[in-house]
């Protein structure tokens, strides 16, 4: 099982790159994460929203199991998020999590997606996501694992 990071945006900047390496050296199998950047799409508003979301859209297969982070997702804890991924991860499916650009993705991706999840109430600019959702997966993968910290 793999967990794929769709992200519309730049490259990482150093203290993300750094912060995430972290995390990622913590991680342990099932949890092999990786990261696919998308370019910004030259457009605005919801030419922009199409044309992301059709690209974002493209690089998900039929069997995948598909988190979308959305301001308007739902607000869950870690025990939870674990508890989210736990059944994808029994199966062997793998797992792909779509952070869209600055306009958001379009309803195909919100229709797509089999749990929308918001990191908080609060809007954070893309690359703190980015490594606070690195973060969050090592906690999921220490959870699941029956880490000394939470239980679920």
């Amino acid at each position: 099982m793999t967990i794929k990071v769709l992200a519309v945006g730049k490259k990482h900047e150093s203290w993300v790159d750094e912060g995430i390496s972290r995390y990622e050296k913590r991680l342990k199998k099932p949890f092999d994460l990786s990261w696919q950047l998308l370019s910004h799409s030259s457009r605005e508003n919801d030419a922009a929203r199409t044309e992301e979301s059709g690209r974002i859209l493209a690089k998900i297969d039929d069997r995948d199991f598909v988190v979308l982070l959305d301001e308007r997702g739902k607000n869950v804890d870690s025990p939870a998020l674990a508890n989210t991924l736990r059944t994808p991860i029994d199966s062997s499916r793998n797992v792909v999590i779509i952070i869209g650009g600055a306009y958001g993705v379009d309803p195909t991706v919100h229709a797509r997606a089999n749990f929308t999840w918001s990191l908080s109430k609060l809007v954070f600019p893309h690359q703190l996501v980015r490594l606070i959702l690195t973060e969050q997966l090592y906690r999921a993968q220490d959870i699941l694992a029956g880490g000394k910290y939470h239980h679920i």
